[in-house]
């Protein structure tokens, strides 16, 4: 897998009819920038809400996957999703103008052609990897299905289906690398068991848009002409017959195992609600939607608690080691200069984050009035030295950073938890909010002084050419 994040080159739509509402729906795939993730908007409401595509936006498992956010609803994304997934697209802004995905013939396989037209492009952000780091499992015990995550260097999935039935039996699927998406999985069609089909016709709100060419329908015992015709006429069909591997019409298997594989390929789509790639192996006993997504859930939170912690702790440093810019480097990117250079190195930019230091020493000249008796330094000075690490970040790329300069539009939530004094080695933390646009920069701040958070602020500025 590319270790670096990937958008569309241009816009591209399709359209199709929604599974469930029977409705007809377009829907548009367009570029967006590193760090956007996945994100719908429907655009057939006012306001075009957007809804992130993330687990906790989940409100619905039935039959699909159904995403939610201020009262809009998208639902039937996970085949979608798994397109993108499965061609390794880190950032596109979906548009639809309707609640509902198109169905298409229950697959991946057109978005995953319309994907391709549209072209793959490589951004410079590095991908943002989740690295499954101790087991985690999911069951649902009534339904006997499970998910399984364990530590692995590269991503891959494993899983099996076991409906009890002669005329489905025990299938397995692989997938070991994402590049086999495209022929080994993104063809295979959603199915359903006969018995299931009819009472779906009987719920007003599903399958309105179902038909043979878009479900492989599975008949566990024989079935009466009568009962045929009545099925076909719902579906709109002259008639249908069940074949010798008991499927309810004509259709050819695209694979062998294709319910197992279309099963695989539900859980990539699904997981795309974790909001991160993972490398990690995955096991899965009779998937389902309910299944993965609360897997998805239960991953999504582990993330973002670890996140959480990690960013309350100071970044490591080898103090044995050269920094990245030292004093002198330093004044090559930021046009300040003392008493008002505020950082004195800088050892870590990795991606969309920045490490820097300041040594505070009795000599400060703002010491001589704050205050003379209890040295403490100003904490409007820790936010300026805090901006001076991040302007590091923004510029250290840019030719010519002396000819740039930067101003403070906002800051915000700042917090000072504890005095910086002289003989402290105060260290900055910053990273990114969002990629820089059009020459705003938004960051969240904290600085350490030891193991100990002294100050935080989100920051934002604009970063202009003189």
């Amino acid at each position: 897998m590319s270790d670096k994040q990937k958008t569309i080159k241009k816009t591209v739509s399709i359209q199709g009819v929604g599974l469930h509402t029977g409705k007809d729906v377009t829907i548009k795939f367009k570029a967006a920038p590193e760090g956007y993730g996945y994100k719908f908007v429907r655009t057939d409401l006012e306001g075009q809400p957007v809804i992130e595509a993330l687990a906790e936006n989940v409100v619905d498992t039935t039959r699909g996957t159904m995403l939610e956010k201020n009262n809009a609803r998208v639902g039937t994304i996970e085949h979608t999703l798994a397109a993108l997934v499965g061609l390794e697209i880190d950032n596109v802004l979906i548009e639809i103008d309707g609640p509902e995905a198109p169905i298409m013939d229950g697959s991946s396989r057109f978005y995953v052609e319309k994907i391709l037209e549209a072209g793959i492009e490589e951004q410079n952000a590095p991908r943002n990897y989740y690295c499954i780091n101790e087991a985690v499992e999911y069951r649902v015990e009534d339904k006997d299905s499970e998910i399984v995550a364990i530590p692995d260097d590269k991503f891959s999935i494993s899983s099996i289906i076991d409906y009890d039935t002669k005329v489905l039996n025990v299938q397995h699927a692989q997938l070991n690398n994402l590049s086999e998406f495209k022929e080994g999985f993104s063809r295979a069609r959603t199915f359903v068991f006969l018995h299931e089909l009819e009472q779906l016709f009987m719920q007003e709100h599903l399958i309105r848009g179902g038909n043979l060419n878009n479900a492989i329908v599975f008949v566990e015992d024989k079935v009466n002409q009568k009962e045929l015709d009545n099925i076909a006429d719902k579906l709109g069909r002259d008639s249908v017959d069940v074949t010798e591997d008991g499927i309810l019409n004509n259709l050819e298997l695209e694979y062998p195992n294709e319910p197992a594989r279309h099963k695989l390929l539900d859980i990539l789509g699904d997981l795309a609600l974790i909001g991160r790639p993972i490398k990690g192996k995955l096991l899965a006993k009779r998937p389902g939607h309910k299944t993965n997504v609360e897997f998805a859930a239960k991953l999504r939170k582990k993330i973002l608690k670890e996140e959480s912690r990690k960013s309350k702790q100071a970044p490591y440093i080898d103090w044995s080691k050269p920094p990245l810019y030292d004093i002198n480097q330093i004044k090559n990117i930021l046009p300040h200069r003392p008493p008002f250079l505020l950082i004195d190195r800088v050892y870590d930019i990795d991606g969309d984050q920045v490490v820097g230091m300041k040594n505070v020493t009795m000599n400060e000249a703002f010491f001589a009035g704050h205050f003379p008796d209890e040295p403490v330094m100003p904490g409007v000075l820790q936010i300026e030295a805090m901006a001076q690490a991040g302007g590091i970040l923004a510029l250290h790329q840019v030719e010519e950073p002396q000819e740039y300069s930067t101003y403070f539009l906002k800051i915000d939530k700042v917090r000072f938890r504890k005095k910086v004094e002289p003989g402290d080695t105060l260290v900055f933390k910053l990273k990114l909010v969002s990629p820089i646009r059009r020459g705003l920069c938004h960051m969240e701040g904290k600085a350490f002084v030891g193991d100990t958070i002294v100050t935080e602020a989100d920051l934002l500025a604009q970063i202009t050419k003189e």
